[in-house]
């Protein structure tokens, strides 16, 4: 499982997929989102802007990511 650290939260979904380089633009992680192919937390989510949190588990193509608030968060 890889870990990914996010600087504030909450973050939308579609922009974890896009940032971490799973899809190739915006569109095409909305469009992954949109047809059933993202999981959250182990439950199939079709919500574009679902807004994602530290502890949070998202599942895509294969890859499984664990979210976690970075460390030099100015939220601390």
């Amino acid at each position: 499982m890889k870990t990914v650290e996010i600087t504030h939260e909450p973050v939308e979904l579609y922009k974890i997929l896009k940032f971490e380089g799973l899809v190739a633009s915006g569109a095409d992680a909305k469009a992954a989102v949109a047809d059933g192919r993202v999981q959250v937390n182990g439950e199939i989510e079709t919500r574009k802007r679902r807004q994602i949190v530290a502890g949070d588990v998202i599942c895509f193509a294969g890859e499984t990511m664990k979210i976690k608030r970075s460390a030099n968060s100015p939220f601390e």
